[in-house]
């Protein structure tokens, strides 16, 4: 599945015009799971915004869903997978429209319906993924791995990027730890060089490394915490059920994304069919 997954974020999408503007999504990324200009360029959006749909249809009773019963269970996942599915031809059709990729009508009819369709089977993938790890064949679920995967990506990528980048002080490794060693090699001031590898202000640097690490180390810490809630006494005495302190998980970070994510592009699209 990550294999999959990872290949699929290296793959460019064909029949697109190279877009220098800055990518209006690029802090929500990360938590989509998205890759401009590749087969992920929509990531786990249809997913989430699919299920958090559905989740409000079901919670405000508008449709009738009872978990209890494994026939209402199937229907309601079936739904939501259809729904997903819809949210993606419309998500590929809107990206194409407004100007993602290039002009509509620089690209042409032949290009645009590529675009449209190799977004729409990515989202597919994305979907089947998703339901093979539901199904018990991995770990955890679809969203949280890709998601992470993607994280350490970049992680890994920007601790040992080999790409070189001339800052008008000379050339820099993006990489941060690379960066060091590189610095600590090439200058003679072995204290400003070990200044300048912690705090490169346009750069990857040892900082954004260890505020990373220790975000982790808090993060698995108080992952550990939980709450003891006393049951009521019953036949077999007072029971307890521990509640983790992070019960939630990542999930509202990832409803609240991607509710913005949709706000902000549909919003630039209404913007640009009507400016």
């Amino acid at each position: 599945t990550l294999f999959i997954f990872l290949v699929c974020c290296q793959i460019p999408l064909y029949g697109i015009r190279s877009n220098k503007s800055s990518d209006p999504f690029y802090w929500m990324r990360v938590i989509l799971a998205s890759n401009r200009g590749t087969l992920m360029e929509l990531g786990i959006s249809p997913i989430v915004t699919s299920g958090m749909v559905m989740q409000l249809l079901a919670g405000s009773k508008i449709i009738d869903v009872d978990q209890g019963l494994k026939k209402d269970r199937n229907l309601f996942q079936g739904a939501q997978k259809l729904f997903g599915i819809i949210i993606t031809v419309s998500e590929a059709v809107a990206y194409v429209c407004s100007g993602m990729y290039g002009d509509i009508n620089d690209l042409g009819i032949t290009n645009s319906f590529l675009i449209v369709f190799q977004l729409f089977c990515a989202g597919i993938i994305v979907i089947v993924l998703d339901e093979l790890l539901q199904k018990g064949y991995g770990l955890g679920s679809g969203i949280s791995l890709f998601i992470a995967t993607n994280i350490c990506e970049n992680i890994v990528w920007k601790c040992f990027s080999p790409t070189t980048l001339n800052t008008g002080r000379g050339t820099e490794f993006e990489g941060a730890i690379i960066a060091l060693f590189h610095l600590l090699i090439t200058r003679n001031d072995k204290v400003r060089a070990l200044k300048e590898a912690f705090h490169r202000p346009h750069l990857p640097n040892i900082t954004n490394l260890l505020a990373t690490v220790l975000v982790f180390v808090v993060v698995i810490f108080f992952q550990g915490f939980r709450v003891q809630l006393k049951l009521r006494p019953g036949a077999h005495g007072e029971r307890t059920h521990d509640i983790k302190l992070f019960y939630t998980s990542n999930m509202p970070i990832i409803l609240q994304t991607s509710l913005i994510s949709n706000f902000k592009f549909f919003s630039q699209l209404m913007y640009r069919r009507f400016e």
